[in-house]
């Protein structure tokens, strides 16, 4: 089964910074396209950036900057630094999946399979 991990969550302060981890296991990893979305409390889900199969990546236009995605293929994780938080960083982040390879809106949640659990992050 695709089993995704998300951890690195926290508490930090404005201007901090939090590093997360998505550990993948199931599949071989770098097949599959891969993305961290992020929501609020009655908010839909958005996304952060996302990877494709090939290394490329597309980051959502506001957090660009801040946010860097690293994978590291030897582990099976895929990380994502995120710099110069915000109050309105705060949501839970949730590492995503999918077998879809190309042509799709990397932002749609709908077209990812597999999901990890999520990891809150609160920025005051």
């Amino acid at each position: 089964d695709v089993q995704l991990e998300e951890s690195g969550g926290g508490s930090v302060q404005a201007g901090g910074s939090l590093r997360l981890s998505c550990t993948a296991s199931g599949y071989t990893y770098g097949s599959y396209c891969m993305a961290w979305f992020r929501q609020t409390p009655g908010g839909e889900r958005e996304g952060v950036v996302g990877v494709d199969t090939n290394g490329a990546t597309h980051y959502a236009h506001a957090l660009k900057g801040r946010f860097t995605i690293s994978p590291d293929n030897a582990k099976n994780t895929l990380f994502l630094q995120m710099n110069s938080l915000k109050p309105e960083d705060t949501g839970t982040y949730f590492c995503a999946a999918t077998s879809v390879q190309s042509g799709f809106d990397w932002t749609q949640a709908t077209m990812y399979n597999y999901w990890g659990q999520g990891t809150q992050v609160t920025v005051s």
